[in-house]
């Protein structure tokens, strides 16, 4: 056996004896012993794409929907720098992904040879470990290396307490292919019984025990850990809840899912100061929020890794692995205040939703409630995202996830492949329309590749509808051009190249028809930017009218 099938064969082998169960390839020459390894395996699913960008980021979406390390493969050259965004988002948002990049031998590198880049520690510090693994030789002692490195990457990726992407960088000298025979100097198997090496985790850590207060709030970001647990606490305490939507905490009795609104109200942020702010994950979609977060007297952090906490407002007080919230005596006037707010401001909201005709927000909002129980919502990481978090309302019996680790509009197609792929139920996304046009290779897929049930409600409002909300929309002359940035693409056209179904939604009681059906489909809102805008402002001053009335 030449050394390049026999390193790829026990690799691959000890991987799916750790737990891999994903692997998506983009094919390539030097990488061929990985490909075919992963062929012949039959406990994994197998992936391909042409595209190493759209490639990486459906692994990306499986591993963050499962939870496990998803491999991603490529040959040696730009194929894998390709790789790169969605290896910054998995590092920062903390996903588990494998990344294997074929390369060529060391004396291949600075010399010219074709494909041959400068890979090692390519992705830098975006990756949690790397790893030379080494040219492939006949001689003992190779099992060993390559199953105990197998299974200290899966490992290092799953985490616990700080999953991320690892990489592997594994040169191959020529033969590539295998030549038939299978005898090598030592035996390549690796025992009957589960992994080469088997990790111990530690015990759980020991809570951070509060002091009892009812004027607590729990505010919940992305990528919250024990979201149910801290839900049900808070609850037991009587604070409210303050929860993004990918958060995974918007849902209940003490859910506030007009927060924004709130807080951006400095009467209502003054009189409403906690005693103590709980927070779990990364929040990072309110302003106003995050501006009230810098202002409370004890703002405790759960980290699960303590080498890595999310503090973008640098107001945190204590970090912890874990928090014990305490049930408090006394009368619950502070819940009563914020859900009286909350209720006030969700009427004005609605109304003005309701009114809005086909207006973004309203989209987000009646989308999430259209779901049936079970199902995924895969969120676009710019305006659709903070749709959701103005305008949704409380529910149970979905999963809401968003790329909110670097927060690009890159892969946001694939990350949605990959996480229907990985998801057990219908699934929806909601992207914009450059995110969609960003990624329009994530609809390319081949005849034999396992095919998601999943719907994605592309908003076309023709350009980038986030910044007609921002200060770069007073810049009126160069606005349209480097801001607004109109494509005028047909996006029936784009389906149509890959025969993707489409449906083109013109009025807001089609939504739910054209929602329905089963596989890989594109629905398409078309929207108008500044009338956007215009309700955006709209929902503003109700909801803050509605709250002053309430206060008074």
């Amino acid at each position: 056996m030449n050394p390049a099938t026999a390193l790829a064969t026990v690799l691959i082998d000890e991987l799916v004896r750790c737990g891999l169960t994903d692997v998506v390839i983009a094919p390539g020459s030097r990488s061929a012993p990985l490909a075919l390894a992963v062929h012949a395996e039959s406990r994994l699913r197998l992936h391909v794409r042409v595209d190493e960008r759209s490639a990486s980021f459906l692994a990306l979406g499986l591993a963050k929907r499962t939870g496990r390390p998803a491999a991603v493969i490529c040959s040696s050259g730009t194929a894998a720098a390709n790789f790169h965004p969605a290896v910054i988002e998995a590092g920062e948002s903390g996903v588990p992904l494998l990344v294997l990049t074929a390369d060529r031998p060391p004396e291949l590198r600075g010399t010219g040879a074709n494909q041959t880049i400068d890979q090692l520690k390519l992705y830098g510090t975006a990756t949690r470990w790397f790893a030379e693994v080494g040219v492939p030789e006949d001689r003992p002692g190779q099992v060993a290396y390559w199953r105990s490195l197998a299974g200290r990457a899966y490992q290092r990726a799953l985490g616990p307490g700080d999953p991320g992407p690892v990489h592997l960088n594994l040169p191959f000298r020529e033969p590539l292919l295998p030549d038939g025979d299978d005898s090598w100097c030592e035996p390549l198997d690796g025992g009957a019984n589960g992994p080469w090496a088997r990790l111990r985790v530690a015990p759980p850590p020991v809570a951070l025990h509060l002091p009892p207060t009812r004027r607590g709030v729990l505010v919940v970001g992305d990528g919250a850990p024990n979201v149910r647990r801290y839900v049900a606490a808070a609850g037991m305490a009587g604070w409210p809840v303050l929860s993004e939507p990918q958060g995974g905490g918007r849902y209940g009795d003490h859910a506030v899912s007009t927060y924004h609104f709130l807080l951006g109200l400095p009467e209502f942020a003054a009189a409403h100061a906690p005693d103590v702010v709980v927070t779990l994950g990364r929040p990072g979609l309110s302003r106003p929020l995050l501006s009230w977060l810098r202002r409370a007297p004890e703002h405790i952090v759960v980290a699960p890794d303590l080498n890595r906490w999310p503090d973008p407002t640098r107001s945190a007080t204590q970090v912890a692995e874990a928090v014990e919230i305490p049930v408090a005596a006394g009368d619950d006037d502070w819940l009563h205040a914020w859900r009286r707010a909350d209720q006030a401001a969700r009427a004005a909201l609605d109304e003005v939703l309701d009114s809005s005709g086909l207006s973004e927000p309203r989209l987000a909002r009646d989308l999430v409630d259209a779901l049936p129980n079970g199902a995924l919502l895969f969120c676009g990481s710019s305006m659709p995202i903070r749709d959701l978090d103005q305008a949704m309302r409380p529910r149970r019996g979905i999963r809401l996830m968003a790329s909110r680790g670097a927060s690009g509009i890159d892969g946001l197609v694939s990350t949605a492949m990959g996480a229907a792929l990985g998801h057990q139920g219908p699934s929806y996304g909601l992207i914009g329309d450059l995110s969609f046009l960003h990624d329009q290779n994530g609809l390319v897929l081949g005849p034999r590749e396992p095919r998601p049930d999943l719907c994605l409600v592309v908003v076309n409002n023709d350009g980038g509808g986030i910044f007609s909300l921002l200060p770069q929309a007073a810049v009126r002359d160069p606005f349209e051009r480097v801001f607004g940035t109109p494509h005028g693409v047909d996006l029936g056209y784009v389906t149509a190249a890959t025969r993707t179904p489409h449906t083109l939604v013109q009025d807001v009681s089609e939504l739910p028809k054209a929602l329905r059906g089963e596989g890989l489909r594109v629905v398409e809102v078309r929207t108008d930017r500044e009338a956007n805008a215009l309700v955006h402002e709209r929902m503003k001053d109700a909801a803050q009218e509605a709250v002053r009335a309430a206060l008074a």
